[in-house]
């Protein structure tokens, strides 16, 4: 009895397969009215077994393009669902990815009855079927992700094939505005062997579906997030022109934003803070505190800073990242308020063995810059009343003085004088030293307003460099941030 079976088994098994022969024959005899023809197979029982015997017979077909005549394309319907971002490689310019692959076409070679085969679709090993050679043109690695070992068939003819796909994938990344940058990854599928007159590659869903969809499923993103999926389509104009290179290409733009938060509290914070210090630093009286000290170490506090967070930073040799050009900024200006506080020191405490002051610094620094930070010139009234040394002097000397001279000019004085009185003697001996005393604390005097001079001058300038030092920071500050800005709100 199951010989009698198996022997009808083969039978019906060999009319089928003359028959499909024959009919692909014919097809080939008439190709006008046969160019989209398909073999139609009969089951012999709705069930799976026989559904898989009769595409048994038609198996040897599977390893060609599945199509009637070799000049009609077949249609590769794909699109993708991005299921995660993995990250990226700036120095390496590489976007690490998981997508879910999803390929369709149809097979002319085979069609059936549900109702006959009892089973409208049915997964074969994959393996046994012709699968277009349709790849990433950016992909740099192989793929590491699990294998799908069948695709999917339908009554209809037609084949899909699905499949995830690890991608590391070639980016040409613009990390100038880093931390705030946004990304523009492209996928370009195509075929490396079949042309455009074989294979022609179509958008299988709309892009806001891919989108919506990749959103709704992204299991991972790290510090990127995906913002928008965009297509297009080159189309068979090329090869209309009788081009030397005519594939048709799919075209997926991927565009994603750096989360900036971290890098944000991480490194523009805290050089936002000491710069601020730096800043108020200013607000410290230069003779009295040791000013440099203490912006040497701000100096020394914000290069161990820059080598600590110096891993974060991307690396790569195209372009600099303006975070770094920030960075660079910041120490240019604590070293710049370094060298304008040793200047000023130097100027407030080695003024007294200094030159009077030229008449053109006066001009200039004392009365027009003092009344432009509002440091003014002190009058004369107010220079002798710092004084008071000199006016006792003059009080005391000038007494002394009169009496010598009223001896001198008087009888008493002529008496004496033809005496030879000692006490005229003693008397002339004091007014000298009287006199010598006068001149040095005059020469004290006028020293002590030279100094007083270069001091003002030191004054004057440092306030000034206190607000050119206010004026280029925030300046500098505005520029960076509305580049920052512009960039992270495109």
């Amino acid at each position: 009895m199951a010989a009698k079976d198996f022997s009808k088994m083969e039978s019906q098994r060999w009319w089928i397969s003359s028959h499909q022969v024959l009919f692909i024959i014919c097809c080939i005899m008439v190709q006008a009215p046969c160019l989209r023809c398909k073999i139609v197979v009969n089951c012999t029982n709705p069930n799976t077994i026989s559904l898989l015997a009769a595409l048994e017979n038609v198996m040897t077909l599977y390893s060609i393009r599945p199509v009637m005549n070799l000049s009609t394309p077949t249609n590769i319907s794909m699109y993708f669902t991005l299921y995660g971002i993995l990250g990226v490689e700036e120095k390496a310019q590489l976007l690490y990815t998981y997508i879910w692959l999803v390929k369709e076409w149809e097979n002319e070679f085979f069609s059936w009855d549900p109702v006959q085969c009892g089973s409208a679709n049915i997964s074969l090993p994959r393996e046994r079927f012709w699968s277009p050679d349709v790849v990433i043109n950016e992909f740099m690695d192989e793929n590491r992700a699990p294998i799908v070992p069948y695709v999917y068939i339908k009554h209809t003819g037609i084949v899909r094939d699905a499949n995830p796909v690890r991608v590391v994938s070639s980016c040409n990344l613009e990390i100038y505005t880093f931390p705030f940058d946004v990304q523009n990854c492209t996928f370009t599928f195509r075929s490396y062997i079949h042309h455009v007159s074989d294979i022609r590659i179509i958008l299988g869903k709309k892009v806001e579906d891919i989108l919506k969809r990749s959103i709704s499923v992204l299991s991972t993103e790290g510090e990127w997030e995906l913002m928008d999926i965009k297509s297009s389509m080159f189309k068979l104009s090329s090869f209309d022109q009788g081009e030397s290179n005519p594939y048709d290409e799919l075209c997926f733009y991927i565009i994603l934003r750096r989360r900036a938060t971290l890098y944000v509290v991480n490194l523009l914070i805290p050089s936002c803070f000491l710069i601020t210090v730096d800043l108020f630093s200013f607000l410290l009286p230069p003779q009295n505190v040791d000013r440099s000290s203490f912006k040497m170490t701000l100096i020394l506090g914000y290069s161990v800073f820059l080598l600590i967070i110096n891993n974060l930073l991307p690396v790569t040799g195209s372009t600099i990242p303006l975070i770094n050009v920030f960075f660079a900024i910041c120490l240019a200006l604590m070293v710049a308020s370094l060298l304008e506080t040793i200047i000023i020191t130097n100027l407030l405490v080695g003024s007294s063995n200094f030159h009077p002051v030229p008449g053109w610094v006066r001009v200039l620094v004392l009365r027009f810059m003092g009344t432009l930070v509002w440091l003014p010139q002190k009058s004369r009234e107010d220079k002798i009343i710092l004084n008071p040394v000199a006016r006792e002097t003059d009080v005391k000397v000038c007494p002394l003085v009169t009496v010598e001279r009223q001896v001198q000019t008087g009888e008493a004085g002529k008496m004496w004088a033809e005496a030879g009185d000692p006490a005229l003697a003693e008397l002339r001996n004091l007014g000298n030293e009287l006199q010598s005393i006068r001149l040095q604390v005059a020469q004290h005097v006028d020293g002590n307003q030279i100094s007083q001079d270069w001091m003002q001058v030191g004054y004057i300038l440092d306030r000034l460099l206190f607000g050119v030092y206010c004026i280029f920071v925030t300046f500098s500050f505005i520029v960076i941030l509305s580049i920052w800005s512009n960039s992270y709100n495109q």
